[in-house]
């Protein structure tokens, strides 16, 4: 499993144990939390279920802060997590604690295997099943020139044969339009009523989120540590779209065209990661 995929189980997990213990607590008074670079899925489950589900920048200072922010304001707070492998079940600690998130996944496997007879993988297809087919790709490139960098995302900002701020507005020649974007590093967010974003801005790191009509939702951003570019993708698919395979495909075909119409590795020289 990879990060997003625990955290969707773990997050169903931590969902049905508070409603086991706590069957009289309104749902709308619990939270779940993930970082924005990490999958929909607990918001997507939040939205038929009935909890709410909030979104911070990247690691867990911000999801801690979060946490203790609306434990402040006596709500609940179920579960947190990352999709770098850091998860925060309950608020025991407000920080990723792997020994507790690892407790809690050989418990429910027990559980699974002894109530049902199946397994993690199972409990996670019908997850998807149920909400939705949530796939992700997470990948970067390296490059050692901070102008390279500063280049492509400012490229990105005035795409519009130069314009200032105009962004992309589709890839693959209007295949796959654009519906909003969300600039952390100019405080743009095309999803809000006056333009400007929700989440904290720094003008210091670069992050430009793009939210296509047909589900895929994809952040590039730099590394605040290493000299990379990342991407994280997810499709966030309709529970009556049962063709998974057919929509990692598409996931596959709009990440390539992505990356060579936004970052163009080749003309800017980047490192692909090494398999």
């Amino acid at each position: 499993f990879n990060g997003n995929e625990l955290g969707a189980l773990l997050g169903w997990w931590a969902l049905q144990n508070f409603r086991s213990l706590h069957p009289e607590v309104y749902s709308i008074d619990s939270y779940m939390i993930a970082s924005t670079v990490s999958s929909k899925i607990l918001g997507t489950i939040a939205t038929l279920e009935g909890f709410n589900f909030v979104e911070t920048l990247t690691g867990f200072k911000w999801m801690g802060n979060k946490a203790k922010e609306l434990m402040d304001a006596k709500k609940k707070v179920l579960f947190a997590f990352e999709e770098a492998i850091g998860f925060m079940f309950t608020t025991t600690v407000l920080d990723k604690d792997g020994v507790s998130a690892a407790v809690h996944l050989a418990t429910m496997a027990c559980y699974l295997k002894e109530k049902f007879n199946i397994s993690l993988t199972e409990k996670l297809n019908e997850i998807y099943d149920k909400y939705g087919f949530h796939c992700t790709k997470v990948s970067y490139f390296l490059c050692y020139e901070q102008p390279v960098i500063e280049r492509i995302f400012e490229r990105l900002r005035n795409f519009q044969d130069g314009k200032p701020k105009t962004y992309p507005k589709s890839i693959l020649n209007g295949r796959f339009p654009i519906q909003y974007v969300r600039d952390l590093t100019t405080g743009v967010d095309t999803s809000q009523k006056d333009g400007r974003a929700i989440l904290p801005v720094s003008k210091s790191t670069q992050m430009i989120t793009f939210t296509f009509e047909n589900g895929l939702v994809i952040t590039l951003r730099t590394s605040g540590t290493e000299p990379k570019i990342k991407y994280y993708a997810e499709l966030i698919c309709k529970p009556d779209q049962k063709d998974w395979d057919e929509r990692r495909k598409v996931l596959d075909i709009m990440v390539e065209a992505i990356v060579e119409e936004f970052y163009q590795p080749k003309l800017n020289n980047l490192t692909p990661k090494k398999d």
